[in-house]
C-alpha cells in the first residue's frame, strides 16, 4: 500500500481460476477493521477470474512500527448445488481447504516524490488578459476636484504673501536694531532707553516672526495633505 495513509489507499487481488470446476473462494484478514474488501467471497468458474479490492483506511503511519497485518485467501471447490456460502465452509473439511497468505507492505513516498506530485499539483500561471493599456487611474480618495484645486492655489498665494510681508517686517526690525546698537555704542552714557529697544528689537520681535512664519507654513502643509 503507497502512503501517504491520510485518505483510503486501495490495492487490487486478481484471483483466477486455472481449473475445470468451479472455485469458492474467501478473503480473510488479521485487521478487519482496518480493511474493506469488494467483495470478500464468491465463486469463481472454470479459466474465469475475479478482480478483489481491498481498502486501507486512513490512519496515522508510524515508520518505526512494521506492519504485521497479514491476508488470507482461501479456496474449495463449489459443490454441484450451492444455495447457501456459509454452509460451504462450515461442511468443508480441513484437506479441501486451499489457502495463500499475503503480508502488507506500508511504503511512503520519498521527498523527491513529494516535490514532483507538489509542482505537478500547481496550477499553471495564467496571464492577466485584464491589463489595461496606459496608466491606471488613481484612486478616488488622493483626486481633487478643481475648486479644491482653487482653493488650496488662493491659500498658498496668501501664504507666500504673508512670508514676504513677515520677511520684509523682519527685515526692517533688524535694520532698526542696527541703527538703535550705533546710537548705543554712540551714547557714552550707555542710555538705558536706547538698550532696551537694542534688545527687544533684535532678540524678541525676530524670534515671534519666525514661530508664527512656521505656524503658517504648518496649517498650510496640514491643509494640503489631508
Amino acid at each position: 500500500f503507497p502512503g501517504p495513509f491520510t485518505d483510503v489507499v486501495t490495492t487490487n487481488l486478481k484471483l483466477r481460476n486455472p481449473s475445470d470446476r468451479k472455485v469458492c473462494f474467501k478473503v480473510k484478514t488479521t485487521a478487519p477493521r482496518r480493511y474493506c474488501v469488494r467483495p470478500n467471497s464468491g465463486i469463481i468458474d472454470p479459466g474465469s477470474s475475479v478482480v478483489v479490492s481491498v481498502m486501507l483506511q486512513p490512519f496515522d503511519y508510524d515508520p518505526n512500527e512494521k506492519s504485521k497485518h497479514k491476508f488470507m485467501v482461501q479456496t474449495t471447490y463449489a459443490p454441484p448445488n450451492i444455495s447457501d456460502m456459509e454452509a460451504v465452509w462450515k461442511e468443508a473439511k480441513p484437506d479441501d481447504l486451499m489457502d495463500s497468505k499475503l503480508r502488507c507492505v506500508f511504503e511512503m513516498p520519498n521527498e523527491n516524490d513529494k516535490l514532483n506530485d507538489i509542482d505537478a499539483s500547481k496550477p499553471a500561471p495564467v496571464p492577466n488578459t485584464s491589463k489595461q493599456d496606459g496608466p491606471m487611474p488613481k484612486p478616488h480618495s488622493v483626486s481633487l476636484n478643481d475648486t479644491e484645486t482653487r482653493k488650496l492655489m488662493e491659500e498658498c498665494k496668501r501664504l507666500q504673501a504673508e512670508i514676504m510681508k513677515l520677511t520684509d517686517e523682519n527685515r526692517h526690525l533688524r535694520d532698526e536694531g542696527l541703527r538703535l546698537r550705533k546710537v548705543a555704542h554712540s551714547d557714552k552714557s550707555g542710555s538705558p532707553t536706547a538698550l532696551a529697544l537694542r534688545d527687544n528689537g533684535s532678540n524678541s520681535l525676530p524670534s515671534l516672526l519666525v514661530v508664527i512664519a512656521a505656524i503658517f507654513i504648518g496649517f498650510f502643509l496640514g491643509k494640503f495633505i489631508l
